[in-house]
């Protein structure tokens, strides 16, 4: 509450749990909006009836034949009708208001940042479908504003926790525990590519979500593509004890794509299929047409996802048991993947292993 606060003074209000020194802007910009149209309505209906007064008046005096208590009839019918008339389309006429009244109530809440406002669908079809895409508006506003806090919490967590041995090692350095020798300091440089790397993912996840991503198509023989990939697997897979298989088949296959960012998403599912095998399990690279589509898989014999679990991998910064990266790999495939005009979707069962598949338009015969 600010200091010096008076609630009788009028120069603060309460909103939304907070204290503003005037109405909030959005609330301030509709204040007073009904009350001066229903002013407005009153002064028109008040012209109207004085002109109808006039018009029996003139009337009565002009008609010779129209006695005295004839012409005082005339002059209370004519006023009495039109009431009755005007009655009834004021009350169609507010009827019709309470959702544009209802409309600009919320529209001034969404202004202040209220991304929980909504619109009774009622009154006219024309108006349900203003109502319709009001709301509409507000749900993507909402989710939007909620998908933004989570990444910005999210965020400070994945910075915090390299940032916090980044600075221990340093602190302790300076402190004479541990000595600034090459251990030390490569498992700080360590630290830094983690950093390096979430930033690199959110910089990618920037330029795809505000459609700014450039992609380089041009004709790639996918099959050498998956082996490479696959080769480039052979290292760290032999190191884990895990043995790794391509099955491409014997005819080539030419998409046109852009190798680099289809060469991203592979050697980032072979990366994750690597991290959730065992030792003794096994790796998998296979390619194959469908129709008019390309499938390329990635299997391993790992661990495999929960049933649960299975809807929330391609979301931001989501983890699994044996992630220890930024958990923006597989949203970033997806989306790349999707750039390309494809899908990628992942089977898997717990203790048995998991399967991606990136399915690619093939416009070839």
């Amino acid at each position: 509450m600010p200091r010096n606060f008076d609630r009788g003074s009028g120069h603060w209000r309460q909103y939304r749990g907070e204290w503003w020194s005037q109405a909030p802007p959005g609330s301030q910009a509709w204040q007073g909006f009904g009350r001066r149209i229903f002013i407005r309505f009153l002064a028109f209906l008040g012209f109207v009836v004085l002109v109808v007064v006039g018009l029996g008046t003139l009337i009565a005096t002009l008609i010779p034949d129209v006695t005295g208590f004839q012409a005082v009839l005339l002059v209370l019918a004519a006023p009495f009708v039109f009431i009755l008339t005007m009655g009834l389309l004021g009350r169609l006429f507010f009827r019709s208001w309470r959702p544009v009244r209802q409309l600009i109530s919320a529209a001034g809440a969404l202004a202040d940042g209220d991304y929980s406002a909504r619109v009774d669908a009622n009154g006219s079809p024309a108006m349900r479908q203003v109502t319709a895409s009001f709301n509409d508006m507000a749900r993507r506003l909402e989710t939007a504003d909620e998908q933004r806090r989570r990444l910005l919490a999210d965020l400070g967590h994945e910075l915090r926790t390299p940032l916090t041995v980044v600075r221990g090692e340093i602190e302790a350095m300076l402190d004479g525990v541990h000595q600034p020798d090459q251990d030390n300091l490569e498992m700080l440089m360590g630290e830094v590519r983690v950093m390096e790397r979430l930033l690199e993912d959110l910089r990618t996840l920037s330029l795809i979500e505000a459609g700014a991503l450039a992609l380089h198509p041009e004709p790639t023989e996918i099959v050498a593509l998956v082996e490479d990939v696959a080769e480039a697997h052979q290292r760290r897979a032999a190191e884990a004890g895990v043995s790794v298989e391509v099955h491409t088949g014997t005819d080539p296959i030419e998409l046109l794509i852009d190798p680099v960012r289809i060469r991203e998403v592979l050697a980032n599912l072979g990366s994750n299929a690597l991290r959730a095998s065992a030792d003794g399990g096994m790796l998998t690279f296979r390619v194959r047409r469908v129709e008019r589509r390309v499938v390329i898989e990635v299997a391993d014999t790992g661990v495999g996802i929960e049933p649960e679990e299975i809807d929330e991998v391609f979301e931001r910064f989501h983890k699994g048991s044996t992630s220890r990266g930024s958990g923006l790999g597989l949203t970033i495939s997806r989306d790349l993947v999707e750039a390309h005009g494809g899908s990628i979707t992942l089977e898997s069962q717990a203790g048995i292993g998991t399967t991606a598949r990136v399915s690619l338009p093939y416009d070839g015969t």
